[in-house]
């Protein structure tokens, strides 16, 4: 399968010396959900920018459906839509208004009804005649979203879509987003809100400091990377681990309450069995017990700090 977007050795120097990007390579597919995460800085915004052709790469090539994004930058550009960070919407304009213009900076012919269900889609129909200074934020960032798919795009970046929306407008755009995908779209994002990546998307990336730490498949990358815990709720507290059970993955909280065991569910052996053994012959019972994997969110975390 040919990759929708192909990003090779890409990278970004500013005038200030600052190194944004280090010979990034990255490859997309067509059809999936791509979710990018890194910390603040860490380079993702600079490359959605170069890939969307609003800044100029130091070195390195972008090739979006095939085009060149510098050399074909018309046909690489009318590919893509891009809902920002920023809410930057033209104050005065009426959302239809606003909405049927950047339809037509792409060069496409007016569809009065893609339009349409395209604001019904998006709660904003009511809103059709209403000046964009009169929306509240979140609607402004419905607006931002309509205007990125006006044109009919077949890859869509959304940079931090959902950074300060309410509830509401995240459930109905990963609802769009779904759609979107069914239909052939690629959507790549980045979010600061872990949970989503791991509910939405086909593939992760961890970029940090410049550099693409890995990019995975996001169940293979929870199962290879990720921990499971067993809980032990305790029939009586303990002050401490006993010194023969210190070479363990345990860690005692709860004010004594609780044993964590930390284990790798992927290994053949995972050391519970001996572990029960060992608690019993040590005359430690326990009342409960419970399991629970480790989420995207503590993998990122790892895997970040294991880089800095």
């Amino acid at each position: 399968m040919q990759p929708i977007i192909s990003v090779n050795n890409l990278s970004k120097t500013y005038d200030t010396g600052f190194q944004a990007l280090k010979g990034v390579n990255l490859a997309i597919n067509p059809g999936e959900i791509f979710a990018l995460l890194g910390p603040n800085g860490a380079g993702k915004t600079t490359m959605i920018s170069i890939v969307c052709g609003i800044v100029n790469a130091t070195q390195g090539q972008v090739l979006a459906g095939g085009h060149d994004i510098r050399r074909e930058y018309r046909a690489a550009r009318s590919m893509i839509g891009l809902v920002p960070q920023e809410l930057s919407t033209d104050a005065f304009e009426s959302v239809l208004a606003t909405v049927s213009f950047s339809r037509g900076l792409f060069g496409k012919p007016p569809n009065p009804a893609y339009i349409e269900k395209l604001l019904r889609d998006l709660s904003l129909w009511d809103k059709r005649n209403s000046r964009i200074m009169e929306l509240s934020g979140g609607m402004k960032r419905r607006v931002m979203i309509a205007k990125a798919l006006s044109h009919e795009p077949k890859i869509l970046f959304l940079d931090e879509p959902t950074a300060g929306v309410d509830v509401e407008l995240r459930r109905d755009m990963w609802e769009l987003v779904r759609g979107l995908r069914d239909n052939g779209v690629t959507i790549i994002l980045t979010t600061h809100y872990i949970e989503e990546a791991e509910e939405m998307a086909d593939r992760i990336g961890v970029i940090n400091k410049g550099e693409i730490v890995l990019v995975e498949e996001k169940h293979a990358l929870m199962e290879k990377l990720g921990k499971k815990q067993l809980r032990l709720h305790l029939q009586n507290p303990l002050d401490q681990i006993p010194a023969e059970l210190s070479g363990l993955p345990l860690e005692l909280t709860n004010e004594g309450n609780e044993l964590v065991y930390t284990f790798d569910s992927q290994s053949e052996h995972t050391g519970i069995a001996g572990l029960l053994r060992q608690l019993n012959s040590h005359g430690i019972d326990f009342k409960d017990l419970s399991s629970r994997e480790s989420s995207l969110e503590e993998i990122f975390v790892n895997l970040v700090r294991g880089r800095s």
